[in-house]
């Protein structure tokens, strides 16, 4: 476990089914009354303020997604580029530990952005993302991505108070980072195997590795990606767009 976060908490009931009684007696964190007491009571703070994160993309009628991934596997490029292929409106909130080169990339395309600078944390909590809320223009908004900080562990156990996660697996990685990393992917709603030109330069499996995420979440989709290639950042659009979080009747009004 990182100083700053619970990651190695387990932060669901079906994630308990995943840990064996080994495990538990391998990290004394996990056996300290005390710890447990204060990282339980960081997280329900946190779901408290994610909760109204939601509420206030809900209000601007904005369908919010968290991004996670390693470091370089092409979170920033993807979001580059979907500009080409999809009318929607978006915007960013990135998450990096120092610089605002991503959000600089991103407003240089002509993309809402706001950099986070997390310093030491090695992830984004509901309060960064709540703070980062107030500097961005939400009318007229039909999507808000939360970049995560690369890290494919501590983002997993925080809930920053988007609808749905997406998470990047580029083929340089390796197909093995799935079943290493699995409470990442167990939480994905879509994982994104980018940077797929390169296959043929790697040794990676993609049939392997869809199995192993159907094996760890059977809910999952799972595209193929590069931004090369210009279908399959058209599949990336319209995953997007189905996966809008619809309008009620009652919130119209």
């Amino acid at each position: 476990m990182c100083k700053d976060c619970g990651c190695s908490l387990p932060r669901h009931s079906h994630d308990h089914s995943h840990l064996h009684h080994q495990e538990l007696h391998t990290n004394p964190q996990l056996n300290d009354k005390k710890t447990l007491s204060v990282i339980h009571k960081i997280l329900d703070k946190n779901d408290v303020e994610a909760a109204h994160n939601r509420a206030h993309f809900e209000a601007h009628n904005i369908t919010a997604f968290n991004l996670m991934s390693s470091p370089g596997s092409g979170k920033t490029t993807l979001l580059e580029h979907l500009k080409e292929y999809t009318a929607l409106n978006y915007a960013v909130i990135e998450g990096d530990l120092e610089t605002s080169r991503d959000a600089d990339r991103l407003i240089a395309k002509g993309i809402q952005a706001h950099q986070i600078q997390t310093g030491s944390a090695c992830h984004l909590d509901a309060f960064m993302v709540h703070g980062a809320l107030h500097h961005l223009p939400l009318e007229g908004l039909d999507i808000c991505f939360v970049e995560n900080v690369g890290n494919l562990v501590c983002p997993a156990s925080y809930d920053v108070g988007t609808h749905k996660n997406i998470v990047l697996l580029s083929v340089p990685e390796g197909d093995d980072k799935i079943e290493k990393y699995p409470v990442m992917f167990r939480r994905a709603d879509l994982v994104l195997i980018t940077k797929c030109d390169l296959l043929p330069y790697f040794d990676f499996d993609v049939e392997e590795a869809k199995a192993q995420l159907k094996k760890l979440n059977p809910d999952t989709q799972i595209l193929e990606v590069s931004i090369k290639q210009g279908e399959s950042m058209q599949a990336v659009a319209a995953w997007l767009k189905t996966n809008l979080r619809q309008t009620t009747v009652g919130e119209q009004q």
